[in-house]
């Protein structure tokens, strides 16, 4: 039997890398085969992008940006999950083709069908069975951001604007699908996100 795809979406702050490290023990405690996945990175070619796109250093082109973040999935996908999914692991991934149809085709101004054009292509049409959307407030996301003790990556040093712009996005993206997306208050304490996030998943077997 086919594994599932589940992927953690939403904002920079907003807790994905939390609840991820709790989901796969959770889920590994349910009795399913799991693999626990990043984008951009979680194969060797995948993680030298992850190295250029998020260099402060770097002035990236926003094409020449979601066409890196379209080859590093591109990758992880033939390498990583495709297999798994075929061998029945669920794969529990950190951000994937929705991160990039919010950051570069909304909030570098792409457009969507054209980020979700060159992604469908890069994946072969690889669609999560559920996306799980992290909602959180801009004071939490950078609070937690300040507790990682990490300066922030290219990215991240964008203005407030741009994250609106972003959170808007994966909105609308929820609404489009919501047979597919769950929404989660990551405002709420880690083991409250967990508990909502496993009710989120409980359909899928």
């Amino acid at each position: 039997m086919r594994g599932r795809l589940i992927t953690i979406e939403g904002l920079d702050g907003s807790g994905k890398t939390t609840l991820a490290d709790a989901l796969v023990d959770a889920l590994r405690s349910d009795g399913h085969d799991v693999a626990l996945l990043r984008e951009p990175g979680g194969v060797e070619l995948s993680e030298r992008i992850r190295a250029l796109v998020t260099d402060p250093g770097l002035a990236v082109d926003p094409r020449a940006e979601a066409l890196l973040y379209a080859a590093a999935r591109a990758q992880l996908v033939a390498e990583r999950v495709e297999p798994a999914l075929a061998a029945g692991t669920w794969v529990l991934l950190d951000r994937f083709v929705d991160s990039s149809l919010a950051y570069q085709g909304v909030g570098r101004g792409l457009g969507i069908e054209a980020v979700h054009e060159i992604n469908h292509f890069g994946t072969g049409g690889l669609r999560p069975d559920r996306t799980l959307l992290l909602r959180a407030d801009t004071a939490t996301r950078a609070a937690r951001q300040v507790g990682r003790g990490q300066a922030p990556d290219r990215l991240e040093r964008e203005d407030d604007a741009f994250f609106d712009a972003i959170a808007g996005a994966y909105d609308a993206l929820a609404a489009a699908e919501p047979e597919r997306f769950r929404v989660l208050d990551a405002g709420a304490e880690p083991a409250v996100v967990l508990a909502a996030a496993r009710a989120a998943l409980a359909d899928l077997g």
